[in-house]
């Protein structure tokens, strides 16, 4: 069965880092792509970045640019997503998903991990 377990959450304040890690397990990971998506408090949900199936074209909001840097080890069938100059904007629940291709739909997504940027 398909699993995603997203972690790597925690309190940081702004200015800080944190990298999120996310475990797949249940299916073929290097043939995906992978999606970090979020939900503030009382907000929508919003996609973060994505990265394609081997690695190469990650995309990002433009609220993130620059900050942060999705990545995969598909050897490790893990998803990361590592953020520097955090905000507190960007305090979310933040999860890992998965779809076949770039504009298809997301099928799984984890339980998400909670990162809280305050002073």
């Amino acid at each position: 069965q398909v699993q995603l377990v997203e972690s790597g959450g925690g309190l940081v304040q702004p200015g800080g880092s944190l990298r999120l890690s996310c475990a797949a397990s249940g299916f073929t990971f290097r043939t995906y792509w992978m999606y970090w998506i979020r939900q503030a408090p009382g907000k929508g949900l919003e996609w973060v970045s994505v990265i394609r199936s081997d690695g190469d074209r990650p995309y990002y909001a433009r609220s993130v640019k620059g900050r942060f840097t999705i990545s995969r080890d598909n050897t490790k069938n893990t998803l990361y997503l590592q953020m520097n100059s955090l905000k507190q904007e960007d305090t979310a629940l933040y999860y890992c998903a998965r779809s076949v291709a770039w504009g298809y739909a997301i099928d799984y997504w984890g339980k998400g991990t909670l990162v809280t940027v305050t002073s």
